[in-house]
C-alpha cells in the first residue's frame, strides 16, 4: 500500500519549482483558453481586454464591442470555473486516496456524483424552480451532501469509520441513487431527458459570473484546510495502528476529512455535473512524479487538475462545433486507459 504512495520523489526546491511552473502554465492556459472558440481572439488581445478591465491604469485598452463581451462575459467565467472544478476534484481525490489508503479511490466512489445527479435530475424533470436559476445547483449540492451523509451513516458501525466500510457503503449508495436517476430519466419527456443526461455527463456550458463565486471560495478554503492538515493526512497512510501511534484520533480525523471532501465535491458537482476520472488520474500522476508527501501533493494536484480541466473544456467546445461534447465524456476517454494502466501498475507492485 505505501509503495503506491511513495513512488517518485522530488526534493523540496524541485517541488516548489514544479508548483511555480504549473502556476505559470495555468495562467497562460487560462488566457489561451479564453481566446479559443468559434470566434478566435488573439492571445495579446485577450490579455489587454482582461488587463484593462481590472487594471485600467496599468494596461492599455484592448478591442471593445463583441470581442470584449465574448472575453469578459462568456468565456472568462467559464474558464475560471473550469480551473476551480479541476483543482477541487484533484485535491479531493488526493485526500480520499490518503483517507482510504487506496490509490484507486475516487470521491465519486462515495456517492457524490450520483447523489448530485439525482438532485439535479429531480429538479430538471419536475420543472420545480423555487430558487430560480439557483434551483439546479442547490438541488445538486443537497443531493451530493445527502448521499455522503447516507454513506457515513451506513459505514459508521460501532462508532468506527473503516476504509473498507466506507467504500462498500459508497458503492451501495451510488448504485441505489443511479438506479433511481436512470428510472426518472427513462420515464420523463424527451426535452427534459436531454437536459438531464447532458448534465449528468458534466459540462461548463452557459457558465455565468453568478455561478463561480461559491465554488471558487469553497475550493480555495477546502484546499487551504486540507493542506494545513497535510501532516495528519500523511499519518493516515501508515494505517490505523501507525496513525494512532502518532497520537492521531483516526476515526474522528477520517470523519472530518470525509465531511470536508463532501462539501467541496458538492459545491463543484453542483455547477459542473459529474466529471469523472480527474480525481483519480491527477493525484496518482502527481504522486508518481513528486512522491507521497501530501504537503506537496495537494498544491501540485490542485494546479495540475486546474490546467487539465481548462484544456479538456477547450476540447469539449472545439471538437464538435457548433455543438459541445460533455466534459465528462472527454475525461472518460482520457481516464479509462490511465485507469487500466494504473491497475496493471498496482498489480505489479503487489506481486513485486
Amino acid at each position: 500500500m505505501t509503495k503506491a504512495f511513495a513512488a517518485g520523489r522530488l526534493h523540496r526546491p524541485a517541488a516548489l519549482g514544479a508548483a511555480g511552473g504549473l502556476a505559470l502554465l495555468l495562467a497562460g492556459s487560462m488566457v489561451a483558453a479564453v481566446g479559443l472558440g468559434p470566434v478566435a481572439i488573439p492571445f495579446g488581445d485577450v490579455s489587454r481586454i482582461i488587463g484593462h478591465h481590472y487594471a485600467p491604469a496599468l494596461v492599455e485598452a484592448g478591442p471593445q464591442g463583441p470581442q470584449a463581451v465574448i472575453v469578459l462575459d462568456l468565456r472568462l467565467p467559464r474558464v475560471l470555473l473550469g480551473a476551480a472544478v479541476g483543482a477541487g476534484l484533484a485535491v479531493v481525490g488526493a485526500v480520499m486516496q490518503a483517507v482510504l489508503r487506496n490509490p484507486l479511490a475516487d470521491p465519486y466512489l462515495l456517492g457524490a456524483s450520483s447523489g448530485a445527479s439525482f438532485g439535479a435530475v429531480c429538479v430538471l424533470i419536475a420543472g420545480f424552480s423555487p430558487l430560480g436559476a439557483l434551483s439546479l445547483p442547490v438541488a445538486a449540492f443537497l443531493g451530493a451532501i445527502g448521499a455522503f451523509a447516507l454513506v457515513l451513516l451506513l459505514a459508521g458501525g460501532r462508532g468506527r469509520l473503516a476504509p473498507t466500510r466506507l467504500i462498500l457503503a459508497g458503492v451501495a449508495v451510488s448504485a441505489f441513487t443511479e438506479a433511481i436517476t436512470h428510472y426518472l430519466v427513462l420515464t420523463s419527456p424527451d426535452k427534459e431527458v436531454r437536459s438531464a443526461m447532458f448534465w449528468t455527463l458534466g459540462g461548463l456550458g452557459g457558465t455565468q459570473w453568478r455561478d463561480i463565486g461559491v465554488p471558487i471560495l469553497v475550493v480555495a478554503c477546502g484546499t487551504a484546510w486540507f493542506w494545513a492538515g497535510a501532516a495528519r493526512l500523511n499519518g493516515l497512510v501508515l494505517g490505523d495502528e501507525g496513525a494512532t501511534s502518532l497520537g492521531l484520533e483516526v476515526d474522528r480525523l477520517r470523519r472530518r476529512l470525509v465531511v470536508g471532501c463532501a462539501l467541496v465535491v458538492g459545491a463543484v458537482v453542483a455547477v459542473s455535473g459529474g466529471i469523472g476520472f480527474v480525481a483519480l488520474m491527477v493525484p496518482h500522476a502527481v504522486r508518481m512524479a513528486i512522491g507521497g508527501d501530501n504537503r506537496r501533493v495537494l498544491p501540485v494536484s490542485a494546479l495540475t487538475g486546474a490546467v487539465l480541466l481548462v484544456w479538456v473544456d477547450v476540447a469539449a467546445r472545439m471538437l464538435q462545433r457548433p455543438d459541445e461534447i460533455p466534459v465528462g465524456v472527454i475525461t472518460a476517454i482520457i481516464g479509462v486507459p490511465f485507469f487500466l494502466a494504473l491497475l496493471r501498475r498496482t498489480d505489479r507492485q503487489e506481486h513485486a
